[in-house]
């Protein structure tokens, strides 16, 4: 996937929250760090667009949520949810890739610490397979078919690199 591409998928996916959540005021945008919460501010910022007005969002650290933090020391990093509670919120949790499905599992224990959200929509650029969970995305930028010892790297510009995926 090229920038020119990412670009359409994420004005796609934009497109579908509206479709789906117009109106809503109680609706925020919640990115996984690192990537994902930089995809929820380009998505915030499309769907301010569409709305005409500011759509709250958010950044999630999952450090201490995730079930291999036995194995591994965490990084533990910030999280910012506009007025610290989601409780009865429509979140829209945004991650670069979706996997075995755990980091969505670590996002959601992490988001209910925050509150009881009316409901939770889940956002994936590049859905690449392989579930260990039964949970899936509702909005999908692409699907890509992968072997399990395949990387997939998403590269943004916040990063300092070309917007881009690239399986390796």
């Amino acid at each position: 996937m090229d920038a020119r591409r990412m670009a359409a998928a994420l004005d796609r996916i934009a497109a579908e929250i509206r479709e789906k959540n117009s109106g809503n005021p109680d609706l925020i945008l919640v990115g996984i760090r690192a990537r994902g919460d930089h995809l929820a501010k380009r998505l915030a910022e499309k769907l301010g667009t569409l709305e005409k007005r500011e759509i709250p969002r958010g950044a999630l650290d999952i450090a201490l949520y995730r079930d291999d933090v036995n194995a591994i020391i965490p990084e533990v990093r910030s999280t910012e949810i506009p007025g610290g509670s989601l409780s009865a919120k429509t979140v829209v949790l945004v991650d670069d890739v979706m996997y075995t499905g755990r980091t969505t599992r670590a996002a959601l224990d992490a988001l209910i610490s925050y509150g009881r959200p009316k409901s939770i929509q889940l956002v994936v650029l590049i859905d690449r397979g392989h579930r260990e969970l039964p949970i899936q995305p509702n909005y999908v930028g692409m699907v890509v078919q992968t072997a399990e010892n395949d990387e997939v790297e998403v590269n943004l510009t916040e990063d300092g690199k070309e917007d881009s995926v690239v399986i390796r």
